[in-house]
């Protein structure tokens, strides 16, 4: 298991240790079968009609540039902040990106603490953003035996920014607010990538509604991708305070959002939109137990946690690279574990489906002799 904290140098060439650009997508990208598809975390069914058709609607209006002015508006009023709170991002991994080119290099007299710190196991694109833009990241790796569970006090005091996210990818903890509330201090940016937190019902644990009110500078990533199926779109938003949306949007591009995903932004902060989002969020709870159950009959494969709550869980069995490519063999896709800084190649990550689907995952693991 690494150490506690690993400082990783800006010039370490991608894929030395871990390959930080490695998503699930490249698990089906390209395959010479259509594979059940348990390694890219988007619902499945989506996105549903009345969005298609918002979306293709918008289509008239690709003559004009975009005005993000209302979709910005429904953002803000869907989480109750001023509009100034809100930056609307090419999807949460542009976020990252700025986040990166923003906060102050290495040495800059600005700095008031030590440089970044990620917090792993996590999506690698934020530490792989800050590498790009000359960082030197340090790592909180979070143990198996402690459930990946966050510390706040294993997080160095005079780390300059902390991102973590919640609830988290591939370990499917979802860390408590009041946790991540002790991270945010004078002279830090706290960095929240919630991407997944609207398959959690109620949205429990969000930090989107105080984004001014802790101490530092605390900044909310959302995507729009995972519960809408949007991925191709490229959307979502980030919440902070005015100043320091203010700041990273001057590191955007003219018009960085599309029209297209200007009218998806705005359509999925409406009332029904946010109910239909509940409803998936109930029925993914639902979904996810009963893989669980189903995983339990086999002692071969182990939680991560005991208590996952994302739309994916991360599971470890002795051989999982080989049991990887066996799936595959049997037109199933799960998401390698080893690309992820904390985890090596026993561990896998399975995205939450509907039940005939899980049942098919599991007559599989029977048939190729998993105990």
């Amino acid at each position: 298991m690494p150490t506690l904290t690993e400082p990783v140098e800006p010039s370490r060439p991608p894929g030395t240790a871990h390959d930080l650009r490695h998503h699930g997508d490249a698990e089906v990208r390209d395959a010479d079968a259509d594979l059940v598809d348990l390694a890219v975390n988007v619902r499945a069914g989506t996105p549903p009609a009345w969005l298609k058709e918002r979306i293709a609607a918008s289509l008239d209006s690709l003559a004009a540039y975009p005005d993000g002015r209302a979709a910005r508006r429904a953002v803000a009023a869907r989480h109750g902040l001023p509009e100034e709170c809100v930056l609307l991002t090419a999807g949460a991994a542009e976020a990252f990106v700025l986040l990166a080119r923003a906060l102050p290099p290495p040495g800059a007299d600005t700095w008031r603490a030590g440089g970044p710190v990620v917090v792993h196991p996590q999506f690698t694109e934020p530490e792989a953003a800050l590498l790009d833009a000359g960082h030197r990241v340090e790592r909180v790796v979070l143990e198996e035996r402690d459930g990946f569970r966050l510390d706040p006090a294993r997080v160095p005091a005079g780390a300059g920014a902390v991102v973590v996210g919640n609830p988290t990818n591939p370990t499917s903890v979802l860390h408590p607010a009041s946790a991540l509330a002790e991270l945010a201090r004078p002279g830090r940016t706290l960095v929240v990538d919630e991407a997944f937190i609207d398959a959690v019902p109620g949205e429990r644990e969000s930090l989107a509604g105080l984004v001014t009110g802790l101490p530092g500078r605390t900044v909310v990533l959302r995507s729009l991708t995972k519960t809408w199926g949007l991925a191709g779109l490229r959307v979502g938003y980030l919440l902070s305070d005015p100043e320091t949306v203010a700041g990273l949007a001057r590191h955007q591009p003219l018009w960085p959002v599309s029209s297209p995903a200007l009218t998806a932004a705005e359509a999925c902060c409406s009332p029904d939109a946010l109910a239909e989002a509940e409803r998936a969020a109930q029925r993914t709870a639902a979904d996810r137990a009963h893989l669980l159950g189903r995983l339990a009959d086999f002692a071969e494969l182990r939680q991560a946690t005991p208590d996952p709550r994302a739309p994916f869980v991360l599971v470890r069995h002795p051989e999982a690279a080989a049991l990887r490519e066996r799936l595959r063999a049997e037109g199933i896709a799960v998401r390698r574990g080893d690309t992820f800084p904390g985890l090596d190649a026993r561990w896998l990550r399975l995205a939450v489906r509907d039940r005939a689907t899980t049942d098919r995952l599991v007559r599989a693991l029977a048939g190729l002799g998993v105990r």
